[in-house]
């Protein structure tokens, strides 16, 4: 069941996010800033994920994800999720987990629990289209927007 879908999905911006993944006892989460909704009926997300990634192929064997939005104060997570090769990505955070198994990240403004539905390409990314099967917010305060961090992850020099 999702909690309150006209509240939840105003969440939706071009915000900052970490996605959650899990197959089996594998799991991991990564920073993205690209997601979006993609549909009322059914509840979709599309969320772009680099294919070379280690999440991509969690998130290719499980067909599950979270999407957790973060916190205008929670930019030290976004930095730390947007990391590549950390031996535990994981450890030091609260987790959950609702209806897919996919980790939820506790301290979270909302969280989106989806299975994904299919992917396509996008240039040098993959687009998953995942159907939202439950969420909720979990915190208060202002989401955290792609805008307000700058040049910090170094996309700039990608264009």
């Amino acid at each position: 069941m999702i909690e309150q879908p006209e509240q939840l999905f105003k969440h939706l911006s071009c915000g900052v996010y970490v996605v959650g993944v899990r197959d089996g006892d594998r799991q991991n989460a990564f920073t993205a800033a690209w997601v979006m909704q993609a549909s009322f009926k059914p509840p979709l997300l599309a969320i772009s994920i680099n294919p070379h990634h280690y999440s991509y192929q969690l998130m290719q064997a499980s067909a599950i994800c979270s999407v957790n939005v973060l916190g205008r104060s929670q930019y030290a997570l976004a930095e730390h999720f947007g990391q590549t090769g950390l031996a535990d990505k994981m450890a030091g955070q609260h987790w959950q987990t609702a209806v897919t198994g996919a980790p939820i990240l506790a301290d979270s403004l909302a969280y989106f629990d989806c299975k994904v539905l299919h992917y396509t390409d996008a240039g040098d990314h993959k687009i998953a289209v995942c159907e939202v099967v439950a969420g909720a917010k979990l915190n208060e305060g202002p989401p955290l927007l792609y805008a307000l961090t700058g040049n910090k992850d170094g996309s700039d020099s990608l264009y």
